[in-house]
């Protein structure tokens, strides 16, 4: 047993998380270079990097699916997940974070805090994952630490504990002082150590203070750390590293450290924060799970009942490969494990290493190991692994809803079944990619996250030896919402045709959820007295209402930000029924919206444009023109960002304008904004 608990201390499952072009694969890249699995740094703009090995990653330069390797350093074995930084594919990042156990932000030292970093850190918050933070690229011009930490204080609102003191700024910078243990770590061109030595004398003097800095935010935060800084007025490095992993871990602060992953500088200290501060399988709680309605933990034991959660797929014409993260219990090659949400047993064939697009082939896995099932033929990303002899449902990620849709077919009429059968492989691997078929058109659609999201997945079919594809214009997912209720409405559902009947008598108020047009959402309550509908029949109309949202009475669209309540009705002593009852609640409620206020909703983003100075007016003139709401600007390093709202559908083709108006020099980024109301007519 003490043998388990030693190699389970010495595991490490992280993420690196960030927003694009933060320096994410570069910093992964650098990793695998240090830990001596790779002889050779790769580039993500040559295409030469480990994680970026699709095709599409490499033409595009950002990272697409997220990629699992694993390294060791000072005797611990770390299994890393290169997550994408994109908002389109932010539903890799959720299935990535689902089976963490801890994480290293990755920040821009020019640009600080960006919206998707914004995003990622609120999504590993909702995982409670613990994270540390490195701040890269400081030899770019106009990087800044002290801005970049103060962005992340600011907009994170974590308590940011910074460990190293940056030698040198932009090009001359050359190493870091480590605030812990009072030393300098200076990294030579060429050279892929560092050199250790004293702190400089030029910086003593800044060193110190920031060192006790450091301390006083430690001992705010940490009783030990306090009782010993009160007693010594200082903190010993032992004590400090302590206080920095329990924080870590807590969540109360986040260890902040600084490089430049481009040059080989800072990773090996990012190394040992990892291994030091970050949790192990042994430190997070016990996965928790359900079986026969009753809630039950599986601790990280290799010797409990085995249990793994799928958190991707990848399927293709070759084979197909489930990543999952094993909680609990021992996995061998051969053994036969049950799918608790399909109901299927499994056998694995495989059981392979991850390393991106190779893989190495294990006997076996055990607790708090991410490794890839060979064999596993239904399988789907969510699905929940276990010992047959010991059932047990793990909680799925929950995927993205889609936002933009667009209409695909086959150029070829005989091509027609090999196009469903590539749809359904790319739904497959992506739960955020839905495929449908329109009720009216007849058309095949394809719904995701976004236009880059869609244009991946078809260029996708293409290269793996899909059909010639033809994609229509794209598509918002509009909603529809209340905006001026009615109250008192009356629905009857009557119908005798022979035999028992049906009889139901609801009367509802409808009326909008919330103050402001744009919130989503649905809420139903009785307000029905004297047992005049039993309760049996209340839960048979809330039913009925969830499915009347289905579709609006503007255009079809589904419905929400509403509270329907019921507030009187009648039964029939033979002829009511759940049956009688929901068929008056879904009937009842489509009528009521059609006396309702109603409005269009649509998908808005937040958008953030750099651009030079001298072409902001025309920048600020196309959002305008777009219907985009400026929200803000800030001039960082001779550029100017500018934040505005935007509705999605003014987005399509907005990269290629963006560029014409800068002559290429102008970039941006979008997140998820919620819904707004559409400049429609309202009913």
């Amino acid at each position: 047993m003490r043998t388990h608990i030693d190699t389970l201390a010495a595991v490490r499952n992280l993420g690196i998380l960030a927003h694009v072009d933060a320096g994410k694969t570069t910093v992964t890249e650098r990793i695998l270079y240090a830990t001596g699995i790779t002889h050779k740094r790769g580039e993500v703009h040559e295409g030469t990097t480990v994680t970026d090995f699709d095709p599409q990653e490499r033409d595009r330069g950002i990272t697409i699916f997220a990629a699992a390797v694993s390294c060791a350093w000072d005797g611990h074995r770390i299994n890393l997940i290169d997550t994408p930084g994109h908002v389109d594919f932010a539903d890799e990042v959720e299935r990535s974070l689902r089976v963490l156990d801890g994480a290293v932000a990755v920040f821009d030292a020019v640009a600080g805090v960006e919206p998707q970093s914004e995003s990622v850190w609120r999504q590993a918050d909702r995982h409670g994952v613990p994270r540390i933070v490195f701040v890269n690229k400081l030899d770019r011009a106009g990087a800044d630490l002290d801005r970049a930490v103060a962005s992340i204080r600011d907009r994170l609102h974590p308590a940011p504990l910074v460990v190293q003191l940056p030698i040198g700024a932009e090009d001359g910078f050359t190493g870091v002082v480590d605030l812990v243990r009072m030393r300098s770590l200076v990294w030579s061109d060429g050279q892929g150590t560092a050199v250790e030595a004293a702190v400089p004398e030029a910086l003593r003097e800044e060193a110190v203070r920031r060192r006790r800095a450091l301390e006083e935010a430690v001992a705010e935060r940490h009783p030990a750390a306090l009782e010993e800084f009160c007693d010594r007025e200082t903190l010993c490095a032992a004590t400090l590293t302590a206080a920095l992993r329990d924080l870590t871990r807590s969540g109360d602060g986040v260890v902040v450290l600084c490089g430049s992953a481009y040059r080989n500088r800072g990773i090996e200290p990012l190394l040992d924060a990892m291994v030091a501060y970050l949790p192990s399988p042994l430190d997070v709680p016990a996965v928790r799970g359900v079986h026969d309605g009753a809630e039950q933990r599986r601790a990280a034991d290799p010797d409990a009942p085995f249990a793994g959660l799928v958190f991707k797929v990848n399927a293709s014409a070759t084979g197909r490969l489930a990543c999952v993260r094993v909680y609990s219990g021992t996995l061998r090659k051969g053994d036969t494990v049950w799918d608790s949400g399909s109901g299927r047993t499994e056998r694995v064939a495989r059981i392979l290493r991850l390393m991106a697009d190779r893989h190495v082939q294990l006997d076996r896995a055990v607790a708090g190991d991410i490794v890839a099932l060979a064999g596993v033929k239904t399988a789907r990303a969510g699905a929940t692994l276990c010992d047959p002899d010991a059932p047990l449902l793990l909680e799925a990620p929950v995927a993205a809803e889609p936002v933009v849709s667009v209409a695909v077919e086959a150029r070829r009429g005989t091509d027609t079944g090999r196009l469903a059968a590539a749809l359904a492989r790319i739904a497959e691997e992506d739960p955020s990619l839905v495929v449908r078929t329109d009720a009216e058109t007849g058309q095949t659609v394809l719904s995701g996250m976004g236009e880059l999201h869609l244009e991946v997945a078809v260029e996708k079919i293409r290269r793996d030896g899909g059909p010639e594809v033809t994609v229509g214009r794209p598509r918002v997912a509009y909603r529809e919402t209340v905006v001026g209720g009615v109250g008192g409405f009356v629905f009857r559902h009557v119908k005798q045709d022979g035999g028992a009947g049906q009889f139901a008598h609801v009367v509802l108020d409808v009326e909008p959820l919330g103050p402001e047009p744009g919130g989503t959402g649905f809420a139903f309550r009785s307000a029905v007295v004297g047992g005049r509908v039993p309760q049996e029949y209340v839960r048979a109309v809330e039913a009925g209402c969830r499915d009347a949202l289905a579709e609006g009475p503007l255009g079809g669209h589904p419905v929400t930000g509403l509270r329907v309540t019921l507030t009187d009705g009648s039964t029939h002593v033979k002829d009511s029924s759940d049956t009688a009852f929901r068929t008056a609640g879904r009937l009842g409620l489509r009528a009521a919206l059609r006396a309702c206020t109603t409005a269009l909703l649509e998908p808005v983003a937040e958008v953030t444009v750099t651009v030079p100075e001298d072409a902001v007016g025309g920048v600020l003139g196309d959002l305008a023109a777009r219907r985009g709401r400026v929200g803000g600007s800030e001039t960082r390093g001779g550029r100017t960002v500018l934040t505005a709202t935007v509705p999605l559908a003014e987005l399509f083709g907005y990269a290629t304008r963006l560029r014409s108006r800068t002559q290429g020099r102008g970039t941006f980024t979008t997140r998820p904004a919620g819904y707004a109301p559409a400049p429609v007519p309202v009913r």
